[in-house]
């Protein structure tokens, strides 16, 4: 996938990772729908403006026919609305893989043929560490995140015969709006992106933004204990 000459569509782009992915891609020479539920939001100079709403099937349809000639799909768009399984807000949880897991897969089936009428292309999944890591107190986005993961795993596998590239990018925290009510260490989210980009160009199916999240890949092959040993003990002492 080269970026230069490309036509890229990123779904949440005007704020946040979105608008990093716009303004980078701008900068490498693609060129840019930057989609948002409200398209007057975007004001990226360069980028084409969209309206797309991952929860409202027909704009996603609308998109996908004014944008035929993308070449790299970027998804984006998400939320986190903090919510545990057993005591959340179970609407809050099933608009939490609504958006990931539905309507994730809704822009994917919709662009798919695109795609594949314009050479095969790319499509860029942007993931978390919480694909891999359940926490008290998001366990619901970690939920989201892991289908989002499978699913993207599902569609590199089903594509392949059309030549579209399927990379999953999978980040730590990162100094967004979504992540600025939390007082750690985040990474730039201008680093994540030009590593999501860089991976995309060398063909990478995975992208690994920070070691937090390399180790938390690498603790999957472990004893469950060595991963949430601490957190079972600190919920064991709360109870």
């Amino acid at each position: 996938m080269k970026i230069s000459g490309s036509t890229v569509l990123i779904t949440g782009a005007s704020r946040g990772l979105g608008r990093h992915f716009a303004e980078e891609l701008l900068a490498r020479g693609a060129n840019v729908y930057a989609t948002a539920r409200d398209p007057e939001s975007v004001d990226i100079a360069g980028a084409v403006p969209l309206r797309l709403d991952l929860l409202d099937p027909a704009s996603v349809t609308a998109a996908a026919a004014a944008a035929s000639d993308v070449t790299l799909l970027i998804n984006n768009a998400g939320i986190s609305l903090y919510q545990d399984l057993v005591t959340g807000d179970l609407d809050k949880i099933r608009r939490e893989l609504d958006t990931a897991f539905y309507g994730t897969l809704s822009v994917v089936r919709a662009f798919a043929p695109v795609l594949a009428a314009n050479g095969g292309g790319a499509i860029l999944n942007v993931l978390s560490r919480m694909s891999w890591l359940s926490y008290p107190g998001a366990n619901s986005y970690a939920v989201a995140k892991a289908a989002e993961w499978s699913l993207t795993n599902g569609i590199r596998l089903e594509l392949a015969g059309q030549g579209t590239q399927v990379t999953g990018l999978l980040m730590s925290a990162t100094d967004t709006d979504m992540m600025s009510g939390w007082n750690i260490p985040k990474n730039d989210p201008a680093d994540v992106v030009r590593q999501a980009l860089d991976g995309l160009e060398a063909g990478a199916l995975e992208v690994l933004a920070d070691d937090d999240t390399r180790s938390a890949k690498a603790q999957l092959s472990a004893d469950p204990g060595e991963m949430y040993g601490a957190l079972l003990t600190q919920s064991a002492d709360a109870g």
